[in-house]
């Protein structure tokens, strides 16, 4: 029987999640009541005349004048303002597969940080469906009320298909946040990484833990930006061409990656290479971790649980990030989707593309500037300065890249 949580009530007393009474009082259910976030107007309705403004009969001008010029749309809706955060529940931080209803919490606890990170408006969408088309279907019909689509914790492969399929069918950016978000904090850390140590991208080797969305959008876009090579693990050994039980998605990362023709284990990969990255969970032993080069970079992702703890990490390695906020270089998705998608709203981008992720992790390292140290290699989610940097690189990426629209 799950344990009951026991809260406060607004006359005093105490209310109680389900289950067994008598448990102390947990923040989290009490914060969560009610859910996080609510509309809220933007103009006042105090008597007739505000109404008759804000809707009937002022209102029939607006759509008249969008309905002649949809373009319009964009000046007077919320539209080039809010993005859909949509997920099926099924890849939910680290809990898996856990339905739509019991992910809307985590859309809604996207949708704040959208605003409060990025000046975003975001509305959560938990779609009752895993079928691949029957998402597509749904986001697509929804799409004209939407600036921007954030696709979220949605299981590979099915997540590739999806953000593919809407992109080519929608003129409004779609993006994957478990795949780019994470690609783009962590070449902005590696680039930093690599700075200090006086060392390039092109020269490091690196290795990934996890083939899943984020380890395949880490390597292609660590690849796109320079870096010398990379290897990629899932549970059978490193990913290969040799290798016959790969899925499509597999099949095409291992022809961009494993210049170095590795094969085995994701210890064996480790030795002598330069950087580690964790998104897959579970422990690497440390004699592994030992074997890897001088001057090192361990960046274990996983959530609560780090791939390799940071006390054994700092043992061999120049730089050491995790996924947490208890420990210095966290690797935080909110340093980068809220100013990505701020920077392509703002001029009415029609997708995100390589150079602007690429310009977002540029402009988010440079935030650290002469700063940088091993434990500041990337700055803090409460550095006011990432939103503003991050979307003004984005815009002018946009603009240069022709898929801006003003």
């Amino acid at each position: 029987m799950a344990a009951e949580i026991v809260n406060p009530r607004s006359d005093g007393g105490t209310e109680s999640a389900p289950g067994e009474s008598g448990e102390p009082f947990d923040p989290a259910f009490a914060l969560h009541r009610g859910g996080k976030m609510a509309i809220q107007a933007t103009v006042p309705v105090r008597n007739k005349d505000d109404l008759s403004l804000a809707y009937t009969p002022g209102v029939a001008k607006v759509c008249t004048a969008i309905a002649e010029q949809p373009e319009l749309v964009h000046d007077y809706t919320w539209k080039s303002q809010v993005v859909a955060v949509v997920t099926d529940g099924t890849a939910v931080l680290g809990l898996g597969d856990i339905g739509p209803e019991a992910s809307l919490p985590v859309m809604e606890g996207k949708a704040i940080l959208f605003k409060q990170f990025g000046g975003v408006d975001a509305v959560p969408i938990a779609l009752a469906t895993t079928d691949a088309d029957e998402i597509v279907e749904t986001v697509v019909r929804l799409a004209p009320s939407f600036g921007g689509v954030n696709l979220e914790d949605i299981s590979a492969p099915r997540c590739f298909e999806i953000e593919r399929k809407l992109q080519e069918r929608l003129d409004i950016p779609v993006f994957h946040d478990d795949q780019h978000g994470t690609a783009v904090v962590t070449l902005a850390a590696l680039r930093n990484a690599a700075k200090l140590t006086g060392r390039g991208l092109g020269d490091l080797r690196a290795v990934i833990s996890g083939a899943g969305a984020a380890g395949v959008a880490i390597a292609k876009f660590l690849l796109e930006a320079g870096l010398g090579d990379v290897a990629v693990a899932d549970r059978k050994g490193i990913v290969s061409r040799d290798r016959e039980d790969l899925t499509p998605v597999k099949r095409e990362l291992a022809e961009i990656t494993n210049r170095a023709g590795l094969s085995g284990s994701l210890e064996s990969a480790l030795s002598g290479a330069d950087v580690f990255i964790g998104v897959s969970g579970g422990t690497v032993p440390e004699p592994a971790v030992a074997s890897m080069a001088p001057g090192a970079f361990v960046f274990a992702m996983a959530n609560p649980n780090p791939e390799v703890h940071p006390d054994v990490a700092h043992k061999y390695a120049a730089v050491v990030a995790t996924g947490r906020s208890d420990y210095p270089n966290q690797i935080n998705n909110v340093l980068a989707f809220p100013g990505i998608f701020a920077g392509a709203l703002q001029v009415r981008a029609s997708r995100i593309t390589e150079g602007m992720k690429i310009a977002a992790a540029n402009a988010l390292a440079d935030v650290v500037g002469d700063a940088l140290a091993a434990d500041y290699v990337i700055p803090s989610p409460f550095d006011e300065r990432v939103a503003p940097a991050v979307t003004a690189a984005v815009a002018a990426a946009a603009r240069a890249e022709g898929v801006a629209r003003r």
